[in-house]
């Protein structure tokens, strides 16, 4: 039997030799005379002498300023400074990776239903060129806000490279979101350009866009010029739909309207970087907006240009010529995140789709046909194999893949075991916990460092992750509140249309000041490993003890007639606390009391009594966001009385239906607590 902290892996001596971090180290003593002994050390130094790290990674990766920096921090959270009077361009920094040898990117899609196909640097290069020249025609400047509405394909990840060469400032959303959806996030940036597709092919079934489209150009009356990608119907037939929209007759100047192909097909100059201050936008990402508007999250082209070098290479050991795949829209930041493998010559497998389509088996086909190195997807797309049954040593040649990387919410024990034992026996498991607040990961993988079940591997460098108690005092070996002590340069700069920065100081500095609260409970180990337990905001607190929903979930989860699952403790109502579990059960399976005494039996063994449920509900199904997070928070406010509209933004959801139950739940708890 597997337990939290046992070790599944260990590097290899050619592995401890050979990584990319290894080299670091071995120039951090070569170039500034620093010498370290083992990773908490390099760790140390990282987080004392944060301007002296990141000048080093600026040195190490050779970072190209068109004007260098008068200093490389200056001020603190949350108004900190970076390597001020440094001019650069991110695009550059991917373009200086070009080569013959082998493609820019691979891609495959159940849309285009073609197989693997390869975009090669030159074909990267000149489109990316063309479309910059077509910003260029549009009258685009330098801080002007480029939107897409499409999926994880060649065009969007063309589109994002012409606008940050140009400067502009970039933000997608997936065509699974409704228009309305993506209308509470475009119309906060007011984009003067926005890229459509007309539809695509999801499990097998057609989805039309070209409504959405209409409706996006009708309702952004910044837009000016509206760029339609022909992906559901290539040969452009449709393409008079977009432009026959409806503009409302407040819009002043209806927007012109152009195809993607024609944009390429006209002569361009060469492609050329136009730099820009280390703090100028890269690009707006947002959060979920599951209790309100999206917040509007703006990153800098240096400070991700920086930490993506860092963590890419130093922490997931990404090479140029490695194959790096990870299973995401464009609306979640782990689009960003994979492109980003660019930076370091990586080649980025680019997949739109669903994964499990026509089974569990689609993306390890993927892996086998790309030569994968790298790996990534969500815990609950780990989950979803186990469930499936699925065993891809046995079916797939995994022999390319060395690491799996495993983000969005923590993996289980279970889930750690079950790579080790269905994919690879010597998989290098990367999982990882951050946030689109940074666009990073600031605990998770570390090439030199074993593997333990359960666990993070380490704080990243640069990243000074503490967890704190209530109080404000820093413990070890107890869960706490995840707070980052110093600044990191890839924190958001500002939030869009966020005066004073209210906004940005209410979301992370407002329990303490002046240092990053990220919401989340954290453990960590002795050994310097860290456990991520949930959303501190979703805690349970039962008879005064504290603990995160995630140690819940493993072990009712654990139970075999247990699909899926999610707990709420509700501290009003007329008592002290009431705490419902709902579980959704595998097909075949009703909630008797059998199976309610297993659950009991379960937490009471792997946790305490004091977690046991007062009450245990059959749900059809666990109200998720659309990057497949459970909904705690919104259940909770939905439970305790608040309207559906202030509780949640159903617009950000998967499966708005499955809120159905507990709507009507709050309505028999609203009547109990009156009588």
């Amino acid at each position: 039997m597997i337990h939290e902290g046992d070790i599944l892996w260990t590097p290899s001596e050619h592995t401890l030799r050979e990584a990319n971090l290894t080299q670091y180290m071995r120039w951090l003593t070569q170039t500034r005379g620093l010498r370290f002994e083992s990773y908490d050390q390099l760790h140390a130094w990282s987080v004392t002498d944060i301007g002296a790290f990141w000048r080093s990674i600026c040195d190490y990766f050779e970072v190209i300023f068109h004007h260098p920096p008068t200093c490389a921090l200056s001020g603190a959270m949350p108004a900190a400074r970076w390597f001020e009077g440094a001019t650069l361009n991110y695009a550059e920094h991917v373009f200086r990776n070009a080569t013959a040898a082998r493609p820019a990117a691979l891609f495959c899609s159940e849309t285009r239903g073609a197989g693997l196909a390869e975009l090669s640097w030159r074909e990267l290069e000149q489109n990316v060129a063309a479309i910059a020249q077509a910003l260029h025609n549009f009258g685009a400047q330098p801080g002007d806000r480029v939107a897409a509405y499409a999926p994880n394909i060649p065009e969007t990840l063309i589109a994002f490279l012409a606008c940050a060469s140009i400067g502009a400032v970039w933000s997608s959303c997936s065509p699974d979101l409704g228009a309305q959806s993506v209308l509470d996030r475009f119309a906060q940036i007011e984009p003067v350009i926005l890229f459509v597709v007309d539809g695509y092919v999801y499990g097998g079934k057609t989805f039309d866009r070209a409504e959405t489209a209409r409706d996006l150009a009708a309702h952004l009356p910044t837009v000016r010029h509206v760029v339609r990608i022909n992906y559901l119907t290539e040969d452009g037939g449709r393409k008079t739909e977009v432009e026959t929209a409806n503009i409302p007759s407040s819009v002043s100047r209806p927007p012109s309207f152009h195809d993607w192909s024609a944009l390429l097909a006209q002569p361009s100059p060469s492609l050329t970087f136009a730099p820009v201050a280390f703090n100028h936008p890269l690009w707006v990402l947002y959060s979920s907006g599951t209790t309100g508007l999206p917040k509007p999250i703006v990153q800098s082209q240096g400070g991700i240009l920086l930490e993506h070098l860092k963590a890419l290479a130093l922490h997931s050991d990404l090479s140029a010529g490695d194959r790096f795949f990870w299973f995401t829209t464009t609306g979640w930041m782990m689009w960003n995140f994979l492109i980003g493998g660019l930076l370091v010559g990586a080649t980025p497998v680019l997949f739109d789709g669903s994964p499990g389509h026509p089974d569990m088996n689609t993306l390890w086909q993927l892996a086998q046909n790309a030569r994968v190195n790298v790996f990534g997807a969500s815990a609950a797309y780990v989950s979803a194999c186990m469930k499936a049954g699925v065993t891809p040593s046995k079916t797939f040649d995994v022999s390319a893949l060395r690491c799996f990387g495993s983000t969005g919410s923590p993996l289980s024990v279970e889930g750690f075991v079950w790579l080790y034992e269905n994919v690879k026996s010597d998989l290098w498991l990367a999982s990882v916990s951050g946030g689109t607040d940074m666009c990073t990961a600031f605990v998770g993988s570390c090439p030199l460092l074993p593997v333990r079940a359960g666990e993070l591997q380490c704080r990243y460098l640069g990243a000074d992750v503490q967890a704190w108690s209530d109080a404000g005092q820093p413990v070890t070996n107890e869960v706490g509140e995840l707070v980052l002590t110093q600044p990191m340069p890839s924190m958001p700069i500002y939030f869009w249309n966020d005066p004073g920065f209210k906004r940005y100081t209410e979301s992370y500095f407002e329990m303490f000041p002046g240092i990053w609260r990220h919401g989340d409970w954290i453990k960590i180990t002795p050994q310097g490993g860290c456990v991520i337990y949930g959303r501190s905001d979703a805690t349970i607190n039962r008879q005064g003890v504290r603990i995160g929903t995630s140690e819940i979930y493993r072990a009712v989860e654990d139970v075999p007639e247990v699909a899926d699952s999610l707990v709420v403790d509700l501290e009003v109502l007329g008592r002290p606390s009431y705490m419902p579990l709902f579980v959704v059960l595998r097909d075949g399976a009703a909630l008797d009391e059998n199976i309610k005494d297993k659950i009991r039996k379960n937490i009471r063994a792997k946790l305490s009594a004091r977690q046991l449920p007062d009450d245990i509900f059959a749900v059809p199904e666990i109200p998720k966001t659309l990057n497949g997070k459970k909904m705690e928070v919104p259940v909770k406010r939905i439970l305790l009385g608040h309207p559906l509209e202030k509780a949640v933004n159903t617009g950000s959801m998967a499966n708005p239906r499955a809120l159905d139950f507990f709507v009507e739940m709050a309505k028999q708890l609203k009547t109990m607590s009156d009588k």
